[in-house]
C-alpha cells in the first residue's frame, strides 16, 4: 500500500441500489470497512437512498441533486457498489449517475458488483461504458461476490466472507485506483482538465 502525497485520497463508496430489501447497503458497509483500513484513503459513503431524487429529470436540479452532485464533486476516486439485474446495473444508479457530469471528469472509479454466477460483470462492463463516456478512468481489477457461492457467499449476517481472494481482489483494486487518483489529482491541480 503507497502513501498519499499528501492528503488521503477522499473515495466516495456509491451504494447504488435502492430496493427494498435489498443486500447493497451490506455489501456496501463490508467493503468500506476495508477500504476504511487504508491511511492513504479517506472514505465517504453514498447511500442513493438516503436522496430524496425525483422521479423524472426537472428543468432545475434538486436540493438532493445538488448535494450528490457536490459530493461527487468533492471525491477523489470513487468505488461504485452494484449489483446485476438482468445483465445490467439498476436504474437507481444510471440515474444518480445521470445528476453528475463535469464532476467525474478525470477520476478513477472502480467498482464491487453482486450478482449470482456471473458475480455482476455484465454489470460492471456496461458501466465501464457509461463512465468513459463521462471522462473517467475505470480500475481494470474489480470485485465480484456471486451471492448464491455457496460456503464463499455470504456470513450467518448476510456479509460477504473475507476469503483470501476477496481479500486480495480489494487489495488490487484499491491500489490501482490510489495510483491513478493521486495522478489524476496532481493533473486536475496543474491544469484544469479539458473535454
Amino acid at each position: 500500500m503507497a502513501s498519499g502525497e499528501d492528503n488521503p485520497l477522499r473515495v466516495a463508496v456509491i451504494i447504488g441500489s435502492t430496493r427494498a430489501g435489498r443486500v447493497c447497503d451490506t455489501v456496501g458497509e463490508w467493503f468500506a470497512e476495508r477500504a476504511g483500513r487504508r491511511a492513504d484513503l479517506s472514505i465517504e459513503v453514498l447511500d442513493l437512498a438516503c436522496y430524496a431524487f425525483p422521479g423524472c429529470y426537472p428543468q432545475e436540479a434538486t436540493p438532493s441533486m445538488c448535494r450528490f452532485a457536490g459530493s461527487v464533486g468533492g471525491a477523489d476516486g470513487f468505488v461504485v457498489v452494484t449489483p446485476e439485474y438482468n445483465r445490467s446495473f439498476p436504474a437507481s444508479l444510471k440515474q444518480a449517475i445521470d445528476f453528475a457530469y463535469d464532476e467525474w471528469q478525470a477520476k478513477p472509479v472502480g467498482f464491487v458488483a453482486y450478482g449470482s454466477g456471473s458475480a455482476g460483470h455484465y454489470a460492471v462492463e456496461q458501466l465501464r461504458t457509461v463512465f468513459g463516456a463521462l471522462h473517467a478512468v475505470t480500475m481494470r481489477d474489480w470485485v465480484g461476490l456471486d451471492l448464491l457461492g455457496g460456503s464463499d457467499g455470504l456470513d450467518g449476517r448476510g456479509r460477504p466472507r473475507d476469503t483470501d481472494d476477496r481479500l486480495r481482489a480489494i487489495t488490487a483494486m484499491l491500489d490501482q485506483l490510489a495510483w491513478w487518483g493521486r495522478t489524476l489529482r496532481a493533473g486536475r491541480r496543474a491544469q484544469p482538465y479539458v473535454s
